[in-house]
């Protein structure tokens, strides 16, 4: 507790560090007080008398979820980031199709800066196309709509939920440049960690009511071994071993030459985004069927139910192979290790090099994808073993995985300012990893 508080008191005493957190949480409290500012002319309570009478579906728990609650509550920032989320899918997908787009992911930061222009125009695209949608098939629904709502009503919240779903990206953008970094994944998991103390007294309550408290305390057990599994994925690393080249100057050897150091690679290099773009891309086919009676309602209008899980299981294999290529260029790899003078043991420079790291890039990131997509679909066998609905949603899957993720790599970012301060860490013998530590480390 002593070497916590000395932690705090580090963190404080670093200007830079402390206006970053204090611009990141001013910023994270403008998004949350949105997520409560309902949109004008709506009847809220005709909207929470509906919620009340007829409970919450899946799909209105789970986008609820992601925007912290500013779904269900008709909200001007209803959409949350999740349309920002779709885009970038969209974009880093047209990167491998479109020549276009990969000659400006090659141009460096003005590539990036016109990719980023177009994803933001893109984002607005999508905002027009879910807005009237949401307002039709939730608000309308409940029957929250205005008396007499017309077209001028209706061109108003479209605006209103647009210009939201934008101001929620500009709030993230702001701190991933001024805050502590990871802006748009912080405002996830923020919505997320916002729903968990509800979500866990309500269970609390439901194992008091039927008298079975070991329930609740294997349930928190669990819960406790899916974190720590959780973390062990996000920081496991594949250690390879490099040798450097002896450099003879004179008549003696430079001091520090010929030592070994380790090229790192991460079992789960992509991150949360995998997770993060599946999750996006499967409130798609929930929102198009989740009214219907037909097969594809019946199987995707529930997010515990059998096909629900094993498409999203799918997907998150197939986007971890997607961004892990995107994230590791093994060719770049063998580049650099050939201009630094390192080699792998065994392994000749140049092309060889970089064929050996494709192959085991591709044989870690396999049990890391079974991994991500096994954790993905814990909620739905907690739904089976007995746990309610809402506190299933963070026994595992996305939830677990972005909270785990963005915790970790906000940690490694405070660690970083510390270590630069030349200051200890937050952790004593050992540092925070997020994805910059074990990029960097062994180099």
């Amino acid at each position: 507790m002593k070497r916590f508080i000395q932690n705090i008191k580090n963190i404080w005493k670093v200007e830079e560090l402390r206006q970053r957190i204090i611009l990141t949480l001013s910023l994270i409290l403008v998004y949350r007080i949105g997520s409560f500012i309902i949109l004008p002319g709506v009847n809220y309570t005709a909207l929470s008398a509906a919620q009340e009478a007829g409970g919450q579906n899946m799909i209105e728990t789970l986008l609820s979820l992601f925007s912290g609650g500013g779904f269900t509550n008709a909200s001007i920032m209803a959409l949350g980031i999740m349309p920002y989320i779709s885009a970038s899918i969209i974009m880093q997908l047209l990167g491998i199709a479109v020549p276009a787009v990969q000659k400006m992911q090659q141009e460096g930061e003005s590539g990036r800066k016109r990719i980023n222009s177009y994803t933001r125009i893109l984002t607005i695209v999508i905002c027009a196309l879910q807005a009237p949608t949401y307002l039709t098939l939730y608000v309308e629904s409940k029957g929250a709509l205005p008396e007499g709502a017309g077209t001028f009503w209706w061109m108003q919240s479209i605006t209103v939920l647009v210009a939201g779903a934008m101001f929620a990206v500009w709030l993230g953008e702001r701190i991933t440049d001024k805050g502590v970094g990871n802006g748009i994944s912080l405002l996830i998991t923020v919505g997320i960690l916002a729903r968990l103390p509800e979500a866990f007294m309500s269970e609390i309550g439901i194992s008091i009511d039927s008298g079975n408290l070991i329930k609740i305390v294997l349930e928190i057990f669990m819960f406790v071994v899916v974190v720590l599994a959780t973390v062990l994925i996000v920081q496991g690393v594949r250690r390879v071993p490099l040798n450097t080249a002896k450099r003879v100057v004179g008549a003696r050897s430079p001091e520090g030459q010929g030592a070994r150091s380790y090229l790192p690679i991460k079992v789960n290099a992509s991150g949360v985004m995998p997770i993060i773009f599946a999750q996006a891309i499967m409130t798609l086919p929930v929102m198009l069927f989740a009214s219907g009676s037909g097969f594809l309602a019946r199987n995707f209008s529930d997010i515990y139910g059998f096909g629900y899980n094993l498409v999203l299981a799918v997907l998150i294999i197939v986007f971890t192979y997607f961004y892990t290529a995107i994230m590791i260029n093994p060719r770049k790899i063998a580049d650099d290790l050939k201009r630094s003078g390192a080699f792998i043991p065994g392994v000749r420079p140049g092309e060889e090099t970089a064929e050996y790291v494709d192959s085991l890039v591709s044989r870690i990131t396999f049990p890391g994808s079974l991994f991500l997509a096994f954790v993905a679909v814990i909620p739905a066998l907690a739904n089976l073993a007995g746990v309610n609905d809402a506190f299933a949603m963070f026994f595992g899957g996305t939830s677990m995985l972005i909270m785990v993720g963005v915790v970790l790599d906000t940690l490694q970012q405070i660690e970083s300012y510390l270590l630069n301060r030349h200051m200890d860490g937050l952790m004593e013998g050992t540092r925070v990893k997020g994805r910059k530590t074990q990029e960097l480390s062994g180099m």
